[in-house]
């Protein structure tokens, strides 16, 4: 776990480290976290040291979750979200390269870009590269390598975009990176980047969060959305889905196959 408030004593914080992680694992890490906590938003566990070998942080001490912490949490998310980004795929400030994605044990790399529209970046950087890793490790059929050919298609042509702004995402959003504190639901283990604010509300849904709605009755105070999220949800789940299929196979490999089934035809 990890923890907050007060001077950094052994007991306060938490050391996350891997002797053998990809060149500039935790240095991204890091950046990613700053980046976050500079918006002033949803708060963000303290980054207190980083090298190459693993990051120190501050240690979080959990506590139940409520309803207004929730919404406090949603207040808070909209309001990083709302810091921007200079374009979707671009990295945090930094951190100049390809980001990671996935178990500390078997992180996959995250293509970062510098794109005007997040249909081109999400094709190039998100639906394309894990369509290859999926067929090459022999994971998906060619139907659904089809489905998601198409589906990068569709996107890289515009016809999936909106006119929402880059936003400043978590990346990585599921429940188990929203550390309940009494300082209020805190964000650790980013994949930080600009993109669609979507995407880190898709990623929620997917894996589930305690009081979920509450949380986004709280995002909806600062920064209302567009009708039929629900339904666009399956677009920004591609990604996540189709890392667990690389990384576990199982139960992801089916809920892939429909989700591109859905957006690519």
């Amino acid at each position: 776990m990890h923890g907050t408030g007060g001077p950094a004593t052994a007991a306060a914080v938490f050391r996350k480290e891997r002797s053998d992680a990809p060149a500039g694992f935790f240095r991204c890490e890091a950046a990613g976290l700053r980046w976050l906590r500079d918006a002033g938003g949803a708060p963000v566990v303290d980054v207190l040291a980083v090298d190459e070998a693993g990051l120190t942080l501050r240690r979080l001490v959990p506590v139940a979750p409520t309803r207004a912490a929730a919404r406090a949490f949603g207040r808070g998310l909209a309001r990083t979200h709302d810091a921007g980004a200079p374009a979707f795929g671009s990295p945090a400030p930094g951190w100049d390269a390809d980001g990671f994605v996935g178990p500390l044990d078997a992180p996959l790399p995250l293509p970062a870009g510098r794109f005007a529209r997040w249909g081109e970046f999400q094709a190039e950087c998100r639906v394309e590269p894990l369509a290859r890793a999926l067929v090459d490790a022999g994971v998906v059929d060619d139907a659904v390598a089809r489905d998601l050919g198409r589906l990068a298609a569709r996107l890289a042509s515009g016809d999936l975009d909106d006119d929402d702004r880059p936003a400043r995402l978590h990346g990585d959003l599921w429940s188990g990176n929203v550390v309940w504190t009494a300082d209020g639901a805190t964000l650790v283990d980013p994949a930080a980047h600009g993109g669609h604010r979507e995407t880190d509300l898709a990623m929620l849904a997917l894996f589930g969060l305690r009081h979920l709605d509450d949380v986004m009755a709280g995002y909806a105070e600062v920064h209302p959305l567009r009708a039929g999220l629900a339904g666009r949800a399956g677009l920004p789940q591609v990604h996540p889905v189709a890392v667990h299929a690389l990384l576990f196979g199982g139960g992801y490999v089916g809920q892939l196959a429909a989700l591109a089934r859905r957006w690519g035809r």
